[in-house]
């Protein structure tokens, strides 16, 4: 005898009022869903078809390991008008894991090394200006800088008019998409109407086309003009072939560009100002990790500094109580399937949220504290602690990202003074499937250290 239900229960009002719930106040309705229907519950936010969002560790492991089985990866659907039909996070199946193995080594070994002191470099332009006594929007200020890391990693150029004018648009448009009413374009298809640029989805087309412009401008001259000795994102996955022998197209090219430079922006730019803000709200978490730092003596490396266990550990629990992305992307159910006391059928969105995984009492008692010695007391598996996601769709960028959050710990707590400028708490909002500080993180610069770690060269020197 079958004892398991179809689909876990879920909110029973209408999906459109559902939307309005989750964009206006995300956390609030993932929170209130939880408690009041449990580890899985159905909602019709985005889908005609049931979402089923997953805070199970195992119900997660048994999605992740099997995907190849009994789920399909579509891809984020929802973005593709904005993103491409080629960019990493719109990709299905095979499609996906050619870009992936032609991208993947972009982001790791030697070339994470070389970014090394590009991200250093830029990090501390967030600082050098600053003088004793002088307020400054940390979140302003790590949206300025990420796009410049971004766009010197992923284009290899930080001056001239054509990095200025992205830096512009790009800004615009993220700007612009933070708003609930904007966000909504990109969960509710029918919305999307170009009434020209002055209507809503007019204008972030507008903003679109003019940032196609000036990618595929690069492109062309990258491609007239191909010079191996570059080390730029762009440049290697220009060279990257498959098994076959054949490499990205400009199309291709670009929708990767434009996902690199554009979504992952915004996520940097939030982890990094997160950092600063739980960093400083905490002193005696500002000031073991200057002990560390200092311990190290006058110039560590790249090396060094990623080894260093609190370091990690702080880095690890930033990511988890303001995680950059609430969810990875959705699977679909191929073939029935049990999880928990539910077996659900064909056709099924499930979504794993990582926030509610990151939130899960029993996992991490009083998890709205910020304690990285949970990091150092255990070690938690892929179900349990995933800020990039999991399995076959796994952020592609998460040891890139995680090298930029720990450039802006070693650098902000080893070379300057800074503090909050309020001891207001300082809550995430929903900025497309990010979760950015709402209110801005505002901090007074203090000035440079005049310790041992006051030095003239970089901690995260080149290697």
């Amino acid at each position: 005898m079958n004892t398991f239900k179809t689909l876990p229960p879920g909110p029973k009002t209408h999906s459109s009022i559902q939307m309005i719930q989750w964009l206006s106040n995300t956390l609030k309705y993932m929170d209130s869903a939880r408690q009041n229907y449990g580890d899985l519950f159905t909602t019709y936010l985005a889908s005609k078809n049931p979402t089923v969002y997953v805070s199970d560790p195992q119900a997660i492991q048994k999605i992740f390991d099997g995907e190849s089985k009994q789920f399909s990866n579509p891809g984020n659907q929802l973005f593709k008008p904005f993103l491409g039909q080629y960019s990493l996070i719109t990709l299905t199946e095979a499609t996906h894991q050619r870009h992936r193995q032609l991208i993947m080594p972009s982001f790791h070994g030697k070339h994470l090394k070389a970014y090394a002191q590009t991200i250093d470099d830029l990090t501390e332009q967030i600082f050098a200006p600053l003088t004793p006594g002088q307020t400054f929007s940390a979140y302003g200020a790590t949206r300025a800088i990420s796009g410049k890391i971004i766009l010197s990693v992923a284009l290899g150029i930080n001056k001239g008019e054509r990095v200025r004018k992205l830096n512009e648009l790009i800004s615009s448009l993220l700007n612009y998409a933070k708003y609930p009413f904007v966000s909504s374009f990109f969960f509710v298809p029918w919305l999307r109407k170009d009434l020209g640029r002055w209507s809503p989805w007019g204008y972030i087309r507008h903003l679109m086309r003019q940032i196609d412009e000036l990618i595929y401008a690069e492109i062309a001259e990258r491609r007239q003009n191909y010079d191996p000795e570059r080390t730029d994102i762009l440049n290697l996955m220009m060279a990257a072939k498959d098994e076959a022998g054949e490499g990205l197209s400009d199309r291709e090219l670009r929708d990767e560009i434009v996902t690199l430079v554009v979504a992952g922006q915004d996520g940097i730019a939030s982890a990094m100002a997160w950092s600063l803000y739980w960093v400083h709200r905490l002193p005696e978490v500002r000031d073991k990790l200057r002990q560390e730092i200092d311990s190290l003596g006058a110039k560590p490396n790249l090396l060094d500094i990623a080894r260093l266990s609190y370091l990690t550990a702080v880095s690890q629990e930033i990511l988890r109580i303001s995680p950059v992305e609430i969810q990875p992307q959705p699977r679909i159910v191929t073939s029935p399937i049990k999880l928990l006391d539910y077996e659900l059928p064909v056709g099924t969105v499930v979504v794993p949220s990582i926030y509610l995984v990151h939130q899960r009492e029993d996992l991490y008692p009083e998890p709205q504290k910020f304690k990285p010695e949970r990091f150092l007391e255990r070690k938690f598996s892929y179900y349990e602690y995933l800020p990039f996601g999991g399995g076959s769709r796994r952020c592609i960028g998460a040891a890139f990202s995680m090298l930029i959050v720990k450039s802006i710990i070693a650098i902000g707590v080893s070379r300057y003074q800074l503090e909050l400028k309020s001891d207001r708490p300082v809550y995430p909002t929903l900025s497309g499937l990010n979760l950015v500080p709402k209110d801005d993180v505002k901090m007074t610069f203090l000035g440079k250290r005049t310790t041992n770690s006051d030095r003239p060269q970089a901690v995260l020197e080149r290697i």
